[in-house]
């Protein structure tokens, strides 16, 4: 029951990011991947932000540096996604935490706010199941992009990045409850769209950085 009840509350997230896999796999065939290298990307990497932003700064040529550093920042949320469950899931084996780890992506890390998530083995394979129809899913949908890389014109004018917008915009805004939270969205979608229409080769980077930062500044004041 936990299996299915898994697949489906994952199942509208899994259809909200088919134009987001389509684009990750068209984009990286317009750009010269092979779709080995493509579908690979998916299998391995796993992270849908990472993958678009790696594809375009390799196609730009960007610096080995400057690459490493920015898909570093993009994945380092995963990091925190992972201190913030930890205490959820440090009492299970091992066999357990590795598979739950792999696949905490944004969208299973917004369903592990619940105090009891992890902690049974009934609520694993619920995650579990949710997390790996994710993986499932995203996989799809990058081999429908390599397909679609193939057989149809430039996909990137259809505007299937607004799928990336529009998925993040779901999962943040349920978060938005308290003021630092607001703050650190507030300017770093301000800062975005001005670094980025400067030109800055480190837009995304320093939109972030400058969010989290007017966030725990006004988290102090708070206190």
């Amino acid at each position: 029951m936990a299996f299915i009840k898994g697949q489906l509350d994952m199942l509208p997230l899994n259809l909200a990011v088919l134009p987001w896999g389509l684009l990750c796999g068209s984009l990286a065939m317009q750009n010269g991947f092979s779709a080995w290298e493509t579908q690979l990307m998916s299998l391995l990497v796993f992270a849908g932000s990472a993958q678009l932003v790696a594809i375009e700064l390799i196609a730009d040529h960007t610096p080995l540096l400057t690459l490493l550093f920015t898909t570093f920042i993009i994945s380092s949320r995963h990091f925190l996604y992972g201190l913030a469950v930890r205490q959820k899931v440090i009492s299970q084996p091992l066999r357990w935490r590795l598979p739950v780890s792999f696949v905490l992506t944004d969208e299973l890390f917004a369903f592990s706010h619940h105090r009891k998530a992890y902690q049974t083995k009934t609520r694993l394979i619920y995650a579990l199941s949710a997390g790996f129809s994710f993986y499932v899913a995203w996989n799809i949908w990058t081999l429908l992009g390599i397909l679609a890389g193939q057989l149809l014109p430039d996909l990137t004018n259809l505007g299937l990045d607004f799928a990336i917008a529009t998925t993040f915009i779901a999962l943040v805004v349920p978060t938005i409850k308290n003021k630092a939270t607001l703050a650190c969205v507030v300017i770093t979608g301000i800062c975005a769209a001005t670094f980025k229409a400067w030109g800055l080769e480190l837009w995304l980077v320093l939109s972030a950085l400058s969010g989290m930062t007017v966030g725990y500044m006004v988290s102090k004041d708070s206190q």
